[in-house]
């Protein structure tokens, strides 16, 4: 829907930023509808439109008949690197650890709302400070404006109670609500059942004498008789009407874990206030979007805030957004935001659910303290506790001046102290310091003295509340339990990526079809949520199926053999690769036949050894079974480590999260093989023998045939699932034949000779001259050489990697290695890791190249 709407949740809050200011300023007894429609006709994004859009309100009614005694002063305050910046644009807030909006008359606070990254009490009053006069600046343009432009107030008539109707209902009512008052044993509800009864027993004395002008203001005028008692009595006595001291919090109860199969729970009550925190967690791409015209276009923490009427013992109907539901949930989601792991240590989407089950006063406090406990029980690692409270404020004016005369400051407030008394004051923080702050008062303005004094019984109340929290939960849980949630984070190549999702995303929904896991794919990062261990294990294996997972040498591997040949047999394994099972690694007797041994469907645990000259798979079955003979060494498939599956980012507990580094090792076809030095003298896996192997099958076959062989184009030399079949020029048959591409893994051309330990395997054939590669080819190779670069006539210096009967195997660099023949009737000293001046002299029908020493020319 691209046309507007009903308010989201930006436009709600943006009205309470202004509404909250200007109400208090409205004559007692005006009960007239005002309506003020702020618009946004344009905007360049780099100022919060809601400050301007508050103070255009107060210079619109100034500019009206309506009576109001404005103006306000509304303004924005930011701090970067300890300086306070004065209405700082979305670049600074971004910097900045304090997000205060201010609103104030000349001499008095009208509203405070504050996000702040536990900013210590000291400075909060310095930032106030500093902002109220620079918003009493945007006052006095508005009264000229007023008076240029502005319309005269009109007289509306007041809806006041007469002094004789409130005399008279204060005489019938006032000794049996004072009775109630001082009754510390009446909880909230039997407290309002009990005033009820008051009401309507004053009210069948007024209907025995019919006075119908007191019956009609009778709730308003039962309703300023309570308040009148109940401040009397704080101010005079020091009294509460539940008995408590001024400072003293109420009765605590702290319960984390309460619905164990959920990602995270927490029941906190107060008193008879009581608050039903969870937590779910979800992939990044769960986060929110938002659409607005300022701000980040995503929100990854969010916290619902419900107020049912059940709460309050009321029948009433559920609709859509409810301002002071979003305001209240908002202001406990600034609170905790500033706990919160980074978005780079913890990327999940998290959301909490705050459901009220009972309210007597401050259910947006008891929803921080609940949030925190539920986020620690979900094991999110957040930095420490965040706890609120509220803190209210009865006060005596002179009606002449308008001054306070006496105060006194309420620590926990009431449900009803919060009605009948002047302010509402919500500060929530941590030990070391705020992190938010949202005030609303009922009287034209509160002087900020009295408001920065509040800030010290606050700041003990809460840390009395943070003791409780710790005692119940002080650290992130660690969920061993197969039932807790999982959520982890894999890494794979965007190519690997796309073969999962499929299609229109059609492999990615069935995974989550039948899985029941939920899957997100970003750049390089595939997040996986599970409802418990189970659905993880089965999500990954639907993943390792289309994917494959890394694959390390050493590694054992379950593998179904997918077609038998003279020369091995080929197994499907880790998800569809392929590998090839030569018949020399079937048993570590001699094998005449591979149908002996294996057949197509068995079955069968396998080790991976490595690579051979083609850069396909070799696999092992051997390795895992005892060698004969030998009772004192176990078997290798005892040594060898167990088959690795890529270490995942899992979120199941704070020990559950992974630092996220990407492995190094060298990969075999995107598979991961291990750079472990101790494997290569291993049975299992020795580069050393695979190199020599071909070579001594170019040996025999230059031999034999006294000739070089012919330069092959690539097309010829590639390879068909199907065995190849003899040319009269090649009497030998190649070995191995492999398939270039099976089941998405990709190998190397066939005729691929060199043994590389780079990631990425040369598959053009070495052989004959490449164009545009060298312009020195008689001279000294001076750079690096690789696959592609190397030609016949090259001069390099190269390292002697192994000593063998009939030559040498030699390091020519970049993980290229290469062979010299030694003359037939010659041989030298030679040792491991000497430095020769050799020269490609020509390349074996494998496409190793073959080398001669200079000094021999």
């Amino acid at each position: 829907m691209r046309r507007e709407g009903a308010p989201k949740e930006r436009e709600l809050l943006c009205g309470r930023i202004i509404d909250r200011p200007i109400r208090p300023l409205f004559p007692a007894g005006f009960y007239n509808e005002v309506q003020v429609m702020a618009s946004v006709l344009s905007s360049d994004g780099k100022q919060d439109p809601d400050v301007m859009a508050a103070n255009a309100t107060s210079a619109a009614l100034m500019l009206s008949d309506i009576p109001w005694d404005g103006p306000i002063g509304v303004i924005r305050i930011g701090r970067i690197y300890g300086e306070f910046v004065v209405n700082p644009s979305m670049d600074e807030l971004s910097l900045s650890d304090l997000n205060l909006v201010y609103a104030c008359t000349r001499d008095r606070t009208l509203m405070i709302d504050v996000q702040a990254r536990e900013i210590s009490e000291r400075d909060l009053e310095a930032a106030l400070r500093l902002a109220h006069p620079e918003a009493v600046k945007y006052i006095e343009p508005q009264i000229r404006l007023a008076g240029k432009a502005g319309k005269s107030k009109k007289e509306y008539k007041l809806s006041m109670i007469t002094d004789r109707i409130l005399e008279k209902v204060k005489s019938l009512a006032e000794s049996p609500i004072e009775a109630v008052f001082t009754d510390p044993k009446y909880g909230k509800f039997e407290r309002g059942e009990a005033l009820d009864k008051i009401t309507q027993d004053v009210k069948k004395i007024l209907e025995e004498e019919c006075d119908e002008e007191s019956l009609k203001v009778l709730p308003k005028a039962v309703d300023t008789v309570r308040k009148k008692i109940v401040r009397r009595r704080i101010i005079e006595k020091g009294l509460r009407v539940d008995g408590r001291r001024l400072d003293e919090v109420r009765p605590l109860y702290c319960e984390s874990s309460h619905l164990p199969i959920l990602h995270g729970s927490a029941l906190f009550s107060r008193g008879d206030t009581q608050v039903l925190c969870t937590v779910t967690l979800g992939a990044p791409g769960d986060a929110q979007r938002l659409d607005s015209l300022v701000g980040p276009p995503t929100k990854r923490f969010m916290l619902h805030y419900s107020f049912p009427p059940f709460s309050i013992n009321e029948v009433g109907k559920r609709g859509g957004l409810n301002r002071r539901e979003v305001g209240h949930g908002t202001l406990a989601e600034k609170a905790l935001l500033a706990v919160l792991p980074p978005e780079d240590d913890f990327p999940y989407t998290v959301r909490v659910n705050s459901e009220v089950m009972a309210s007597d006063g401050s259910t947006s406090m008891a929803t921080v303290c609940g949030g925190s406990m539920a986020l620690m029980d979900a094991g999110i690692p957040l930095r420490e506790h965040v706890a609120g409270v509220s803190v209210g404020l009865v006060s005596e004016v002179d009606p002449s001046t308008g001054m306070t005369t006496d105060y006194r400051i309420l620590t926990d407030i009431l449900g009803l102290e919060d009605h009948l008394g002047d302010m509402d004051f919500k500060i929530a923080g941590t030990r070391k310091g705020v992190t938010a702050i949202q005030l609303d008062i009922k009287p034209a303005g509160i002087p900020l003295d009295i408001i920065c004094e509040c800030l010290d019984p606050a700041l003990k109340g809460r840390l009395q509340i943070l003791d409780h929290m710790e005692r119940e939960i002080d650290a992130p849980r660690t969920q061993d339990n197969r039932n807790a949630p999982r959520l982890a984070t894999l890494k794979f190549s965007n190519e690997s990526l796309r073969r999962l999702v499929g299609l229109h995303g059609s492999l990615k929904k069935k995974i989550e079809q039948e899985t029941g896991a939920r899957i997100s794919v970003s750049d390089g990062t595939l997040t996986i949520v599970a409802k418990n261990q189970t659905v993880m294990e089965k999500a990954q294996e639907k993943v390792d199926f289309i994917i494959g997972r890394e694959i390390e040498v050493g590694g054992t591997y379950k593998g179904v053999v997918s077609s038998v040949k003279e020369y091995g047999a080929f197994v499907e394994f880790n998800g569809g690769q392929q590998g090839l099972l030569h018949i020399s690694e079937l048993s570590h007797e001699q094998v005449s036949r591979v149908s002996d041994v294996v057949s197509v469907g068995q079955e069968l645990s396998l080790m991976c050894i490595g690579q051979d000259v083609r850069g396909n798979i070799k696999l092992s079955l051997k390795a895992t079974l005892p060698q004969p003979g030998s009772e004192s060494k176990n078997s290798i498939a005892g040594k060898s480590a167990a088959p690795i599956r890529q270490t995942p980012n899992v979120w199941a507990s704070v020990a559950g999260i992974s630092d996220s580094k990407e492995d190094q090792n060298p990969v075999i076809n995107g598979s991961q093989i291990s750079k472990n030095e101790d494997q290569v003298n291993s049975t299992a896996y020795s580069s050393t023998s695979i190199v020599i192997r071909s070579a001594a099958e170019c040996d025999e076959r230059d031999s034999s045939t006294g000739q070089t062989f012919p330069q092959k184009n690539e097309k010829s030399m590639r390879y068909s699932p199907r065995p190849k079949k003899v040319l009269e020029s090649d009497p030998t048959p190649e070995p191995f034949p492999m398939p270039e591409n099976v089941n998405g893994c990709n190998f190397p051309n066939s005729n691929m000779g060199l043994f590389s330990h780079n990631k990425a395997m040369n598959s053009t054939p070495l052989m004959g001259k490449q164009k545009g590669v060298n312009d020195k080819p008689n001279g000294l190779h001076e750079g690096g050489i690789s696959a592609k670069s190397l030609k016949l006539g090259d001069r390099l210096t190269a390292k002697v990697y192994q000593l063998r009967a009939h030559g040498l195997v030699l390091e020519l660099g970049s993980g290229i290695r290469g062979m010299y023949r030694f003359e037939t009737n010659g041989t030298r000293d030679f040792e491991v890791g000497e430095e020769l001046l050799v020269k490609c002299s020509s390349f074996s029908t494998k496409g190793i190249p073959v080398m001669s020493l200079l000094e021999d020319e």
